[in-house]
């Protein structure tokens, strides 16, 4: 039997949008927790993404900010799952940050690569307390 490695392309009708599936695309989990980790970083009450020891290392020699960071995906052909590791900002409603993150991703993972996000798991690894000290005095100089 002879193989045929010509990209194909299929067009179906999905509620009156035409949409074309390539089925020799691959997404590299790189890009989807890239995508995944920029939707998460500007979630208000995410104070930063938790990443490992090595990645912190790596961002402070690159002098670049790793969207990747605390992000791990299990990737298939269709379906993605997404863990996010997060420190939240003190003060803000965990379940609200972390509805607000699964929300995000989700949507930004769809549309971006058509894979079906199956799971958003969110994991709040601390809490940042840095309280701006400005606030304290000033409500300390109107009493």
């Amino acid at each position: 039997m002879e193989e045929n490695n010509e990209i194909r392309e299929v067009a179906f009708e999905n509620q009156g949008e035409v949409v074309l599936e390539n089925t020799n695309i691959r997404i590299a989990d790189d890009v989807i927790a890239v995508i995944a980790g920029a939707a998460a970083s500007e979630v208000p009450g995410v104070s930063s993404m938790a990443g490992g020891f090595a990645g912190g290392i790596s961002e402070v020699f690159s002098g670049k900010k790793n969207l990747a960071k605390g992000i791990k995906i299990e990737a298939g052909e269709k379906e993605t799952k997404i863990d996010v590791n997060i420190i939240v900002e003190y003060g803000v409603r965990i379940p609200d940050v972390a509805f607000e993150i699964q929300n995000r991703v989700k949507r930004a993972v769809e549309n971006m690569t058509g894979l079906r996000v199956v799971e958003v798991n969110v994991h709040v690894q601390g809490v940042n307390t840095d309280v701006n000290t400005e606030t304290n005095e000033d409500t300390d100089s109107e009493e």
